[in-house]
């Protein structure tokens, strides 16, 4: 399915000024799996293209998304649960536990999406702190209900992964905007802390009418 959205300004945040990016290029197990990863948002990407006592710079973007094929994890027929499979597919992580390998299982036979023939893809963004919220919900620490909420702790937003050659062709860089660490390392830093702190609040408690992945596995194993 195509979606049509419009012409888009992306950024992305970086050590270094990235004027054409590469196709095939990238960590082969990020969200997503390979490619090149931006945000909408020009204040996050300020705070994820610094790191401590390293300044770095906001590479801008525009892409015309006219004849791309478009993946939208956020869009309505789409739950949390189809977003946590594709991530939970091309991230790196220890299954440590039955539990956690039926649950994986369960996830990748109800809830697998082929992404292979799209040229963008758009969907939560899970750095560190966040895939550990992922891999909460996997160990049934949270309910399903919890990692929804967890998912917008830090207001990380939406991300934009440009995935085929396609797309990489149709992405025109702008300028390169430098950043400076002493200002927004210590604003990531309060986000990413502020976000565990509530996470910590919301999983300190057991949600009673929730919904967990053991739940779901269980409930699948009495329809079977």
């Amino acid at each position: 399915m195509v979606i049509i959205l419009s012409k888009l300004v992306l950024y992305h945040g970086s050590d270094r000024i990235i004027s054409t990016p590469q196709f095939g290029y990238g960590k082969p197990f990020n969200d997503y799996g390979q490619g090149f990863y931006c945000t909408k948002h020009l204040e996050l990407a300020k705070e994820w293209a610094v790191d401590d006592k390293r300044d770095g710079f906001v590479n801008v973007y525009e892409i015309d998304d006219k004849g791309l094929k478009i993946l939208n994890l956020n869009d309505e027929k789409y739950s949390i649960l189809h977003w946590l499979t594709v991530l939970l597919e091309h991230r790196t992580f220890s299954v440590n536990s039955p539990l956690a390998s039926e649950g994986f299982n369960y996830l990748k036979s109800h809830y697998h999406l082929n992404i292979e023939d799209y040229d963008l893809i758009i969907g939560y963004r899970a750095d560190d702190s966040y895939f550990s919220f992922a891999r909460a919900f996997l160990s049934n620490a949270i309910s399903l209900n919890q990692l929804e909420q967890s998912m917008y702790l830090g207001e990380l937003g939406q991300q934009y992964f440009i995935k085929s050659e396609k797309a990489f062709s149709k992405l025109k860089f702008k300028e390169a905007v430098p950043v400076d660490y002493t200002v927004y390392f210590p604003q990531k830093m309060v986000r990413d802390n502020k976000a565990r702190e509530d996470f910590i609040s919301i999983s300190g408690k057991m949600d009673k009418d929730g919904v967990y992945l053991l739940d779901l596995v269980r409930r699948e194993e009495s329809h079977g």
